[in-house]
């Protein structure tokens, strides 16, 4: 016995979508009925309206369609990433953090120079002009602080797949870099305005998560969630909550260091907040959400709580 990813509804036959892969129950199994992210690409595929007209101007793109198609449909090499790209990049976070534990034990083995962690995986007011850690700075985590990512992983996990579903895989995809790379770009940016002279870095995909809280507390504010796992409260306070402790210790460095916050980039959390609730102005209104996030939720549904 299935669930059915739309509705809920448990199903002894259910059906399984091809473009999107998940699972529906016979009123839903269609892509138009569960809103498939599929249908957007779908450009008749199987060559229902064909026509022989002209074949050549469209052969050499055609071509490369049908590759990336076989790459990332299902069962290609790269299907898992459609629809999933939250889970893709929570797992990039991950091996990214066993790279820097290599980088580490590296440099103290005098296998790679000083300095290489930092021009690898920071983005730091010293090298600003480093383009590629405005990328990886965002999938990179505080090696000495397990919370860090462990943190990011956890809303990643529970809240990434609902705002993907919501608004797709690219778009999301999207989101969450370009969040991210605004998130620590606005943090540096800051720090020569405000510190001149002291160099600051940055990395951590906080300003990517705090995106994806942004566009979910936009869509359905009323969201309940466990803080704990055990504590129910309403997505838009935990979210206000979180903005305000931001402000506060952005505002007064010396009690986010009381409070064990002084190495935290907050004023990253806030762009990466305002980037999120910008965009999920735009978004909103397309379809439902769900109400709660409950362990052993549906496909649609979430999948857990936090």
């Amino acid at each position: 016995m299935a669930t059915c990813d739309e509705c809920g509804r448990h199903e002894n036959l259910p059906y399984r979508c091809s473009r999107c892969g998940g699972t529906f129950c016979s009123e839903h199994r269609l892509p138009e009925n569960h809103e498939c992210p599929g249908l957007s690409s779908w450009n008749d595929p199987s060559g229902v309206f064909e026509s022989s007209f002209d074949d050549s101007v469209s052969t050499k793109s055609g071509r490369a369609s049908s590759l990336l198609g076989s790459l990332t449909g299902t069962g290609g090499p790269l299907g898992y990433f459609r629809g999933n790209m939250a889970y893709a990049f929570l797992a990039l976070m991950w091996v990214t953090f066993a790279l820097e534990w290599a980088v580490i034990l590296g440099m103290q083995a005098g296998i790679f120079p000083r300095g290489t962690f930092s021009a690898v995986f920071t983005l730091s007011s010293s090298h600003p002009l480093f383009v590629w850690t405005w990328v990886t700075s965002v999938f990179s985590h505080s090696p000495v602080s397990f919370y860090h990512i462990v943190g990011n992983s956890i809303v990643l996990y529970f809240f990434g797949p609902l705002v993907e579903r919501y608004i797709g895989s690219r778009k999301f995809a999207a989101l969450f870099v370009v969040a991210g790379m605004a998130a620590g770009l606005a943090h540096i940016g800051s720090s020569f305005v405000l510190t001149p002279g002291i160099p600051t870095s940055v990395l951590g995909a906080s300003g990517a998560v705090f995106a994806i809280l942004g566009v979910l507390t936009v869509l359905n504010p009323s969201l309940r969630i466990y803080l704990y796992f055990l504590i129910p409260i309403p997505l838009w306070l935990f979210t206000l909550a979180f903005a305000a402790i931001s402000v506060v210790f952005f505002l007064e460095p010396s009690t986010a260091a009381s409070a064990g916050q002084g190495n935290v980039a907050h004023f990253a959390h806030l762009v990466g907040l305002v980037i999120g609730l910008a965009y999920g102005q735009r978004v909103n209104g397309k379809r439902n959400v769900p109400n709660q996030m409950s362990l052993g939720g549906s496909r649609r549904g979430g999948g857990g709580r936090f």
